[in-house]
């Protein structure tokens, strides 16, 4: 990068406040990536693919639900860290874990998930259920409950079982719901500075209930992600971004190729 381009984003970055816009090429390239800032510096999102992503943070690199063929995390270092929700197969697959960790990897998965973990990689991972907490150097993790609220849905994510994250950087809070509805515990959310919303039926919610969710616990930025679901049915994110409202900011990524 030259100079004068570094000097561009450094002074974007100021202006902007909280966020480092990349132009639309660079976004769109792979692994392209929004760049926010912490009091310890810069966090850089990088979306891969449904629900899975990449944050290189102050902390080190962090994954949160890695799934599919490793060659997708190519031009990544190693995780320091690794985010699993739940056990559902677009979420958790201990062949990419095994597959991407390193000696020093930690993984923080739910009861669930840890009882379904090999030896192996279970002697990386640290359980924690809905409210219960764990650290990873500064940044402190909070598994927030994850559910189905309409009847006929609870068995796809009975309450109590998964986990949603919040994630505590210095001065700087992240969201990840993994597959819920907009549950209470999501309403009452403060302080999120950059929120990640699954939106697909009939496992999660539509685009109208995620903006509802939205519009009340008002995260500075917000990724719909996680919008396909069965034989290809889309939530449409686009249409997401139109419901909220001006006190959020929609990131809008390429979770699924060039559509």
């Amino acid at each position: 990068m030259t100079q004068t381009r570094r000097q561009f984003l450094n002074t974007s970055a100021m202006a902007i406040g909280t966020i480092t816009l990349l132009p639309y090429s660079a976004r769109a390239a792979s692994h392209s990536n929004d760049i926010f800032m912490s009091g310890d510096g810069e966090i850089k999102v990088h979306p891969v693919s449904h629900a899975s992503f990449v944050m290189q943070t102050p902390v080190g690199t962090i994954y949160s639900d890695p799934v599919g063929d490793v060659a997708a995390y190519a031009g990544f270092s190693r995780p320091d860290l690794i985010l699993i929700t739940h056990h559902h197969g677009d979420h958790f697959k201990v062949e990419t874990l095994e597959g991407l960790v390193g000696d020093n990897t930690q993984i923080i998965v739910n009861p669930t998930v840890y009882d379904k973990l090999p030896d192996g990689l279970k002697a990386k991972s640290k359980q924690i259920a809905n409210g219960e907490g764990a650290a990873f150097k500064k940044l402190t993790i909070d598994a927030i409950p994850a559910y189905n609220l309409t009847e006929g849905r609870e068995k796809f994510h009975p309450k109590g079982r998964d986990n949603g994250y919040v994630l505590g950087f210095n001065g700087f809070r992240v969201y990840i719901s993994g597959d819920t509805e907009d549950i209470p515990d999501m309403r009452a959310l403060k302080d999120i500075d950059v929120a990640f919303i699954c939106m697909n039926l009939p496992f999660t919610m539509d685009v109208a209930a995620a903006a509802s969710a939205v519009a009340e616990f008002k995260p500075k930025y917000v990724y719909p992600y996680h919008y396909r679901g069965r034989d290809g049915g889309t939530q449409d994110p686009a249409e997401f971004a139109k419901l909220i409202t001006e006190a959020t900011k929609v990131r809008l990524a390429q979770w699924y190729g060039t559509a």
